[in-house]
């Protein structure tokens, strides 16, 4: 178990999305800082992920939702209740990418993202918002993207649910202040998920120019977006609520690449 550096030991934290990726980079780092991590995930491969984080020693418990479907997320935090005492941090990091010809896109489509990305942030904050009151306080993160700053061609559905997320937060954090509950998003660029890192193994020019695009020249790893979400559930950052952090490397700062000129 890494050295633990935000003070969450314990804590009970809900992740959305938590089998693979950034959500599973956040469970990882959350779980290795001692929280009991409760990995919410549609994909049943999600139930042996879990049991092989719990033969390291770390507290992860796996419950199967779909948090496109409404009933499914009642049931998550039913079986939240019933299994903890209280619930201290929610991490609505589940969401899907639909992209293509904005000509062609579908109304099916734009639907699915809209409910996957953005109706199951509402739905989810509200569920554990209810139980954190209860409770005493809590803190709120979810991962929004850069696209909600700045997009591209065919990735208008996306976009919009992203943009959606950021703005959201900063009225959750209004509304949920008074009950001593924070609310941030975090806004990861670039990310080194499976689906990435297989682009770039098998186009190891897409690689290098994915590297030139950032400051850093590194694109992120999945842990390190789990150590900011630490960081937000931690009292660390007890002074942030309804900010955004943005964690894209410095691509987002640029205006333009001189190179050439």
């Amino acid at each position: 178990m890494s050295e633990q550096q935000f003070g969450i030991d314990g804590r009970v934290v809900v992740v959305t999305g938590g089998g693979a990726g950034i959500g599973l980079g956040i469970v990882k780092v959350l779980a290795q800082q001692g929280a009991r991590v409760v990995m919410a995930e549609c994909n049943p491969e999600g139930s042996r992920t879990s049991a092989a984080l719990c033969d390291q020693g770390l507290d992860v418990r796996y419950i199967q939702c779909d948090v496109g479907d409404p009933s499914s997320i009642d049931a998550l935090f039913a079986e939240v209740r019933g299994h903890y005492p209280k619930l201290d941090g929610l991490v609505n990091n589940a969401g899907l990418t639909i992209h293509g010809d904005f000509l062609e896109a579908s109304l099916e489509s734009w639907e699915r993202m809209i409910n996957v990305n953005l109706r199951s942030v509402f739905l989810c904050a509200q569920h554990a918002a209810r139980m954190m009151t209860a409770s005493g306080g809590g803190a709120i993160v979810n991962i929004s993207s850069n696209h909600a700053g700045a997009s591209t061609e065919g990735f208008e559905g996306y976009a919009a649910t992203k943009g959606g997320i950021t703005a959201m937060t900063r009225a959750m954090a209004w509304s949920l202040g008074k009950h001593h509950i924070r609310v941030n998003s975090l806004s990861p660029g670039l990310t080194l998920t499976n689906h990435i890192g297989q682009l770039m193994s098998d186009k190891p020019e897409l690689g290098r120019f994915y590297h030139a695009l950032h400051a850093t020249q590194r694109i992120n790893q999945p842990e390190d977006v789990g150590q900011l979400a630490a960081f937000l559930l931690s009292d660390a950052s007890q002074s942030l609520t309804g900010a955004d952090l943005m964690a894209d490397n410095g691509l987002s700062a640029h205006l333009f690449n001189r190179s050439g000129i």
